[in-house]
Formats: structure tokens, sequence, C-alpha cells
């Protein structure tokens, strides 16, 4: 069954996120007021070198105040091609310049509250050009190897849902 949306009101906007109020409708059942969550697109890389393994952040998140491992991601600008949105964000977090990006997965990860698309991708190797230029991104950027990162994974070491649902996948589908 397809609700329907009759329309939106603003509770909250910004550049980054809006909170709405949908005046919905459920087929044969009641109208309400239902809230969503309108955000941008992130997209995520996971590079995987077989020399050196897959490329991670550590990184604190304050809203969770968690601890963990991530792929490099983060959102795509108004106009931006996604992939090369993906392989910004590889630059800018960590200093490397990702090979070729082929698409893995996207998804959205909370739809009965949000539009948030995520868009993960996977690039084989990566050319180092320097430090990253957002160094407040993570604490330390690091290779681990594959079995590594089963153990990362494994030991609830990796909390990010983009980055633990491209790994996974990834893993999966055996493209590590």
């Amino acid at each position: 069954m397809q609700w329907t949306n009759h329309g939106e009101r603003p509770v909250y906007e910004s550049p980054w996120v809006s909170v709405l109020l949908a005046d919905v409708e459920v087929p044969d059942g009641p109208r309400f007021d239902h809230h969503l969550v309108r955000v941008r697109a992130a997209a995520g890389t996971v590079v995987n070198d077989p020399d050196r393994g897959v490329l991670l952040l550590w990184r604190h998140r304050f809203i969770t105040d968690t601890w963990g491992w991530e792929i490099p991601a983060g959102g795509v600008d108004v106009d931006e091609p996604i992939a090369d949105a993906a392989a910004r964000e590889v630059l800018e977090e960590t200093g490397w310049r990702p090979g070729p990006l082929r698409p893995l997965v996207d998804w959205f990860p909370s739809n009965g509250l949000s539009d948030q698309r995520f868009h993960a991708f996977v690039a084989d190797g990566a050319t180092h050009e320097g430090e990253p230029s957002d160094p407040t991104e993570a604490d330390r950027v690091e290779w681990v190897t594959v079995e590594r990162l089963r153990q990362i994974v494994a030991a609830g070491e990796m909390r990010d849902g983009l980055s633990l649902t491209a790994c996974c996948f990834a893993l999966a589908q055996g493209l590590l």
C-alpha cells in the first residue's frame, strides 16, 4: 500500500538538514502528521590495495561519544557527481588519491524517517598526495589488512553505518 503525501511544512532548515512535518494519508486509513528528516546524500569509498590493505580512519564521533574505524566518506555537494564526491572525500580525509572508483552499493539507512541516501564505491589502490587537507576528520589514517578489517567488524570497532555496510558488502561480494 502506498501512502499519500499531501505536502510538507518545515520545522527547522539549514544547509545540512531539514526537519519537516509531512501531511500523510494511509489508504483506507487516517491522515496525520509524520516527522521526516531531509539530508543531502553521502558517499564513501572502500579503498583496497593488494599490498597495503584497506584504507581506514580512526575517529571520534561526538554525537554518540564513540570511537571507531570508518572508510573515508562525506556529503555530496549540490550538482556534484557522486563518484567525484567520494573521490574528493578520500583525498581530503586521508591525503591519498584513490584509483578508479567502481559503484559498490547504495541504500537509504533510515527510510522510515529520512531521505538520506548512502552511496558506496570501491577503489583499487591509491596514490599518496600528502597530508590530509582536513586534519580534523580523523585521529589517524591507517592501511589495515583484510584479515584485520574482518576482526574490526567482528569486534564491533566499526560503528558507522555507512562504513560497516560498505565493508560488509565488499567482503561478502569477495571484492576484498
